[in-house]
């Protein structure tokens, strides 16, 4: 597999990973508004997904169905983050405003890249990573300074999933090929940093601790237990019926 499908496919799986995630709020956030406002979120990402895997597939005749549907979980490449379960509101909030801000400054440098179809969609996504950041953004200000139970729950939220966030800015040597293509991912920490490290001084919240345990190998096809489960529900339905259209 070259560089530039490996690069490609991360960035899809991520978006196609957290899609369903969140689609899995649907009928069950705390408010009819939520509902709405996080399904609308899962549908942009997977919109990139679509675009991101279609575009992976390119280049050996896979589809993007094949790709979402028929590989298997060691096949996947995205980061850990966006697989691990919801848990409660307040911990799908902490992980959104952690992966939205790493996918805005992320898409922001991808608009210039080398490579036109994927700066394309980087440029299409950047607007609607701003979107995805601002919503839990207003979350965790209003959960963290709200009630001491939300406050409670907010700060249980972000510790829950910042060791996974460690992964985020972890880059290889299929980066490094792609010079002026993909984007250093260690070059991404500052500016995450700056932004969430506010956000969380403004909500009343602190930084969780780093005790030194940063999972990783999801850009390699290592998963938590949780991928497992994911990917048996999102790709029933296609293994049981394929090529079925509807």
């Amino acid at each position: 597999m070259s560089d530039l499908v490996t690069y490609t496919l991360r960035l899809g799986d991520d978006c196609l990973i957290l899609s369903h995630r969140l689609a899995e709020w649907t009928t069950r956030a705390p408010e009819l508004e939520e509902d709405v406002a996080l399904a609308n979120i899962a549908l942009d990402l997977i919109g990139q997904a679509r675009m991101l895997l279609t575009y992976a597939g390119s280049f050996d005749g896979r589809t993007e169905d094949d790709l979402a549907y028929l590989r298997e979980e060691r096949d996947f490449v995205n980061c850990q983050l966006v697989e691990l379960e919801n848990g409660d509101f307040a911990q799908t909030i902490a992980r959104q405003l952690c992966f939205s801000t790493y996918q805005l400054a992320l898409y922001g440098r991808l608009a210039r890249s080398a490579d036109e179809t994927l700066a394309a969609v980087a440029a299409k996504g950047v607007k609607e990573a701003a979107y995805h950041r601002d919503h839990a953004e207003q979350w965790v200000l209003r959960l963290g300074d709200g009630t001491a139970e939300s406050h409670r729950r907010m700060q249980a939220g972000l510790a829950a999933v910042w060791p996974y966030t460690h992964e985020l800015f972890l880059a290889d040597e299929v980066e490094h090929r792609l010079a002026g293509i993909a984007v250093d991912p260690s070059s991404l920490r500052g500016e995450w940093e700056t932004f969430v490290d506010g956000v969380l001084a403004e909500a009343t919240l602190e930084r969780p601790v780093d005790d030194g345990w940063r999972p990783s190998g999801g850009r390699r096809g290592l998963h938590t237990e949780a991928m497992g489960f994911l990917l048996a529900e999102a790709q029933h339905l296609h293994r049981v019926h394929p090529g079925a259209r509807w």
